[in-house]
């Protein structure tokens, strides 16, 4: 079992920056975070994976968000962050980390993650 609790998130202006993180706790002896990664969901639109990183630490990153957002894990910390710069309005979502146990690609996907944080609100005005 893995707790995933995120923190950041806010409001800024185009081109600004925010990140993203998103601490995990595992109950039990088994590493159940092979992959983990992050998506977002804008009103109205579905959820998308967005960027994901496995235990080697090899990072995916959807072509929206590519050269813009930086996804890092730091095992020692149990913390995964997602770094976001050059922000544009159509980032404006719900940001949500996420882990999956047995994943069958690079990116996570909705139908395979097993574990979720709460969701984090991101604002980008322009």
């Amino acid at each position: 079992q893995v707790q995933l609790v995120q923190s950041g998130g806010g409001s800024v202006q185009s081109g600004g920056s925010l990140t993203l993180s998103c601490s995990w706790r595992i109950y039990g002896d088994a590493d159940e975070t092979p992959l983990m990664g992050w998506f977002r969901q804008a009103p109205g639109k579905e959820r998308e994976g967005i960027a994901a990183i496995d235990g080697d630490g090899s990072t995916t990153y959807a072509e929206s968000v590519k050269g813009r957002f930086i996804i890092s894990r730091d095992k020692a910390k149990n913390t995964l962050t997602l770094q976001m710069d050059n922000l544009k309005p159509e980032d404006t979502a719900t940001y949500y980390c996420a882990a999956e146990k047995a994943p069958c690609g690079p990116m996570v996907m909705d139908v395979t993650v097993d574990y979720w944080g709460q969701g984090t609100q991101v604002t980008v005005s322009s």
